[in-house]
């Protein structure tokens, strides 16, 4: 069992150096976890892909077959306690499950409204008669679970909620009114996670039957993508719900909602890599099949690029999920959850890695736009066409950037909850800016390798933000655009040092012969990206600083990222010939 003291604190990895040998990797998977990804994308690829068709046309009942076909091979009670007739298996298999579940299109959204945020609630925070009566149709697939926190005019700011709960004259239950909007799986659902205002001000969670008299739908939404997925109005209309109901306690349903978000962010973050997996395995199928002017056009330099840089995306998305599911698994060890109150203990554990979901969640969500476009590309007025399965994965991807908190929400949780965690105590701000400031004044020096550009991109991040604590104060938070691009500074730092740590691990344990294509990856990510930082680092501080002050950042700024940098063209090609060479992502 890991000591708490022995685990890297929630954003800590801005502020040191994290040894290899302290990191998850995919290629640390046991031989049980490679069972249960066979297992996974064995059901995904014979039962999920093959009536995509009659999905995406939403035939009547088979979502709901597919969950309980999904429970007989025990795909839903990954995060479940055996008790309730779950595995109760650690985070890598849930994220492995996740991730194979993301190559199913709009069925990841149905699965995971299932699994995830739509049941996971009363693993964390339900009393065990709660648990009990429902957690065992969850595993099986009886009982189809939904999350119903948004509401027509209660999106991203979720605590302006209207709907209403109203205490019966007797004391036995709750009236509920109002509506809730967007609401996954709703056609089939057999209980709602829903959250109103108790008297009109405090905030709580209920679980309710979607049986319960004066519940009801609107119509199917008609949407761009996901369209094999259930998304529909639930209108609660004097709803009587049990105050037994009551999910946790009254007045501290946000406890619940953000703590669901974490690992919800999380595990979307595995759908979008499975996801930009199955794009790349058809990019590259089609650049090996398709010939123009007599040669595949795999061959050509500008394919070459796109494979290359869509192979080099998913290995960094990759490396920095079960990175942090190994950090996730790593508190949650340490931890005491065999109590009734265990979920809870759970939640508050996961939290300490918010931070870290949150840069999963937009970096992978991001990286797998842009990997279904360049699929689209690749594929040419083909992939424009609906009987190619890149023109749904394209429009598929569109939604994973708004849902479980949009991209740019979760952009300004991260700069905001690292001041918090210093200001607490919990993270080392000032003392990491004083030594950049000694590093500076002592006249920098050349960083001429990845471990040196992933400083220089942690330094950045640093520098700035000490501009804009100098200039605002606690009032940083405010200035929006510039917390969004110091987000972007602190995503990408630890995308490289996740990708950078994967293959430093695999060239120990495996030798740089059988490693070479990771680092080929991790070197042509790291050359690529430190440019674009040193960019967005100029950007803010251009906008806290003029004349002499500004001046003297930029020299500052340019004393952090003196840099060699490789030859990312030739990466490419040797990139993109392995990809070829394998007709999918492979490493």
């Amino acid at each position: 069992m890991n000591r708490m003291s022995d685990l890297p604190k929630g954003g800590s990895f801005l502020f040191g150096e994290t040894r290899f040998q302290d990191v998850f990797t995919p290629e640390d998977f046991t031989l049980e976890h490679k069972m249960l990804y066979r297992t996974a994308m064995g059901f995904v690829t014979d039962r999920v892909l093959a009536v995509m068709e009659e999905l995406e046309e939403k035939r009547d009942g088979l979502n709901k077959q597919l969950i309980q076909e999904a429970g007989e091979l025990g795909l839903n009670g990954l995060d479940i306690p055996e008790e309730y007739d779950g595995l109760d298996l650690d985070k890598i298999s849930t994220t492995i499950v996740a991730e194979c579940i993301g190559k199913g299109g709009s069925f990841a959204m149905t699965q995971g409204g299932h699994t995830g945020i739509g049941s996971m609630p009363i693993v964390m925070f339900g009393t065990h008669e709660q648990k009990k009566k429902y957690l065992p149709g969850i595993v099986s697939g009886e009982k189809a679970g939904a999350y119903a926190l948004t509401e027509p005019g209660a999106g991203s700011d979720a605590m302006s909620a209207k709907t209403r709960a109203d205490l019966s004259p007797d004391g036995k239950y709750y009236l509920l009114n109002g509506t809730k909007q967007f609401i996954t799986n709703s056609a089939f659902a057999d209980l709602f996670i829903v959250y109103a205002k108790i008297a009109g001000d405090k905030y709580t969670a209920f679980i309710v039957d979607a049986d319960s008299e004066g519940l009801s739908l609107g119509p199917e939404e008609k949407k761009m993508g996901i369209k094999g997925s259930s998304t529909r109005q639930v209108i609660l209309d004097n709803v009587k719900v049990p105050v037994e109901n009551i999910l946790f306690e009254i007045g501290r349903g946000h406890i619940v909602a953000f703590n669901i978000l974490n690992l919800g962010r999380y595990k979307l973050a595995a759908n979008a890599l499975g996801a930009s997996k199955h794009a790349l395995e058809l990019a590259a199928a089609y650049a090996n099949e398709r010939k123009q002017f007599g040669t595949p056009i795999a061959n050509f330099g500008l394919i070459k690029e796109k494979l290359a840089k869509m192979a080099i995306k998913t290995y960094v998305m990759e490396s920095m999920l079960y990175r942090t599911g190994g950090l996730l698994d790593g508190i949650l060890h340490g931890l005491d959850t065999s109590g009734e109150n265990g979920g809870q203990v759970a939640a508050k554990g996961i939290e300490e890695y918010a931070l870290e979901c949150s840069m999963n969640k937009i970096f992978a969500t991001e990286a797998q736009g842009y990997v279904v476009d360049e699929g689209v590309q690749i594929h040419g007025g083909y992939g424009y066409c609906s009987e190619y399965s890149i023109e749904r994965l394209y429009r598929d991807a569109r939604i994973y950037r708004i849902f479980e908190g949009t991209n740019e929400i979760n952009r300004t949780i991260i700069p905001i909850t690292l001041l918090r965690r210093a200001d607490k105590g919990d993270l080392p701000l000032q003392e990491a800016v004083q030594k950049l400031k000694e590093y500076i004044a002592a006249g920098g020096a050349a960083r001429e390798d990845e471990a040196g550009l992933i400083q220089a991109a942690k330094d950045m991040f640093l520098l700035t933000m000490a501009a804009g604590l100098q200039k605002y104060g606690k009032n940083l938070q405010k200035e929006q655009e510039i917390v969004g691009k110091l987000a972007d500074l602190a995503i990408q730092a630890f995308a490289m040092e996740s990708a950078w740590l994967r293959t430093q691990k695999a060239v120990a344990n495996e030798g740089e012969t059988k490693a070479k294509l990771k680092s080929w990856m991790t070197s042509a990510f790291i050359y690529g990206t430190i440019g674009y930082l040193e960019s967005i680092a100029k950007e803010i501080l251009s906008a806290l600083a003029e004349g002499q002050e500004l001046e003297s950042l930029l020299k500052d700024l340019q004393a952090v990222t003196q840099c060699t940098l490789g030859n990312t063209i030739a990466l490419h090609r040797d990139i993109a010939a392995a990809v070829s060479e394998a007709g999918k992502y492979a490493v």
